[in-house]
């Protein structure tokens, strides 16, 4: 059974600005479920306590709070449907807004200079209860680290939900490091972050979206904290809490997952394969394979599609033996380059039958990929 926040429909009355209104709803809204028939969760939670204004907002897989810089009077709390109010809010004049409503009333009046609106509302003993913020245990990492990690493997992540386990991220801390790790069975992103101190020993599944998310609202702030509730995971930046449920099952053990040796290790420019990559995959459309063909001294780099074109281009590399051609999606390929900022990138390679492993100069990044297997 769902448990909701203990709120019993008292009255509302809330003023505060169109911009601090307008920017904190940009923020919360995004979690605003937009595929469920459950009404409560399409609605935004306006909750007045002790002097203070919470906006909440929640699908039950993300929720996002955050505190609104407004005078309330009393206690109480509103659900206001969520694309509506947002909607109307970057709409509204530049002046003060003022939201109220009434006890036991399901409509909420909003007004704003000459400007006024009135608009059915949810019942806040229906919205869900979220994990209490003042109650959990929380630690501060690095922010940047934290978000560059995340950005890095979270491309990875599987979209196909008939795999729960595989659409999320692997997060874990271990003493001084941060590790993640994501795959969708075709392609794994690994990255081992050293952090400036140490934290508490920790492992959680958490869904790529959320990881997505908190990359927006910690956007430039130092340190994020994180905090294990029961099945949920909390971070908490630029004074914005960020829910997420932590999702079971057991993640591929990725150190297995990667070869201990190869064939070949190359060396190559990573800003100049990247734009080869680029230019060349125009041409790989319905599935069409990226090509690469390692020739003494050369890789080229092609693409062909029927009924559309080939292209093809070179450049030089360090390789020697016989010649190796293997393929690759393309776009999985041009994800693994770009999750890289290193002026050189590692390429190892086995055959043209087993996974590809891109790695970054210090080796604290490998991204392995799948092949195709080439016709012909």
């Amino acid at each position: 059974m769902v448990q909701v926040e203990a709120a019993s429909g008292s009255a509302v009355n809330i003023s505060c600005s169109r911009d601090e209104l307008a920017q904190r709803l940009g923020l919360v809204s995004r979690a605003v479920s937009t595929r469920t028939a459950v009404q409560i969760l399409s609605g935004v939670l306006l909750r007045a306590e002790s002097g203070r204004v919470t906006l909440a907002a929640t699908d039950m897989e993300v929720s996002l709070r955050a505190q609104l810089e407004a005078r309330a009077e009393g206690d109480g709390a509103v659900v206001v449907p969520g694309k509506l109010l947002v909607e109307l809010t970057r709409l509204l004049p530049d002046d003060e807004v003022r939201i109220e409503s009434g006890a036991e009333e399901s409509v909420v009046r909003i007004s704003c200079g000459s400007a006024s609106y009135q608009l059915n509302s949810y019942n806040p003993e229906d919205f869900p209860r979220l994990p209490s913020v003042e109650g959990t245990q929380t630690f501060g990492v690095d922010g940047h680290a934290l978000l560059e990690t995340a950005a890095r493997v979270g491309r990875a992540a599987s979209r196909d939900e008939s795999r729960p386990v595989l659409t999320g991220v692997l997060m874990r801390f271990e003493g001084d490091k941060l590790i993640m790790a994501a795959t969708d069975s075709y392609r794994l992103s690994v990255q081992e972050t050293v952090l400036g101190g140490s934290t508490p020993d920790l492992e959680a599944i958490v869904p790529a979206r959320s990881l997505t998310e908190l990359a927006r609202i910690a956007q430039g702030a130092d340190t994020v904290e994180i905090g294990i509730h029961e099945n949920q995971v909390l971070f908490a930046a630029n004074d914005i809490w960020l829910t997420t449920r932590r999702i079971d099952g057991q993640f591929p053990n990725y150190k297995q997952l990667l070869p201990e040796t190869f064939e070949h290790e190359l060396t190559l420019p990573r800003g100049e394969l990247l734009e080869v990559v680029r230019r060349t995959a125009v041409l790989a459309q319905r599935n069409s394979p990226l090509r690469l063909r390692f020739a003494e001294g050369e890789l080229t780099v092609s693409a062909q599609t029927h009924d559309v074109g080939e292209a093809r281009e070179s450049l030089p590399v360090s390789f020697t033996g016989e010649p190796l051609e293997i393929g690759f999606n393309a776009e999985f390929l041009r994800d693994g380059i770009e999750s890289l900022d290193d002026d050189e990138l590692r390429l190892r390679l086995i055959s043209p039958l087993r996974p590809g492993l891109i790695q970054s100069a210090a080796g604290n990044f490998s991204y392995l990929i799948m092949p195709i297997r080439l016709a012909g």
